[in-house]
């Protein structure tokens, strides 16, 4: 019941890592820093996921076309939908991830990564 805080980093964003804010055996929180210009490849998880653009503008990038995001928006992606992510501008997204016994997918999901707190 922790209040959790993803309110934007303003000039912080700069010297902000990406992090996991909060994992439990149903329900992950990432909160994703990219500089502009920064590519996350295609990749998919087997679950439901939200990606919340905090602050900046990124473009989620589906086999079905572009959403651009800016501050306060957000799109919805089913299960097992390939996408990338192209940061624009530096920019913070809070990713939430429904998990299947702690997992985003079986082993893993395609081209999970786990994220290094700096």
């Amino acid at each position: 019941m922790d209040v959790i805080n993803v309110a934007p980093l303003g000039d912080a964003l700069g010297g902000a890592v990406s992090t996991s804010l909060i994992k439990t055996s149903r329900l992950q929180l990432l909160h994703l820093v990219l500089r502009a210009r920064q590519d996350q490849p295609m990749h998919h998880v087997d679950e439901e996921c939200i990606l919340h653009c905090l602050e900046g503008e990124v473009e989620v990038v589906t086999p079905g076309g572009t959403r651009h995001l800016s501050p306060g928006q957000l799109v919805v992606l089913p299960a097992r939908e390939e996408h990338a992510l192209r940061a624009r501008t530096d920019c913070a997204v809070l990713a939430t991830l429904q998990l299947r016994d702690g997992d985003a997918g079986d082993q893993g999901g395609a081209g999970a990564r786990t994220l290094q707190a700096g």
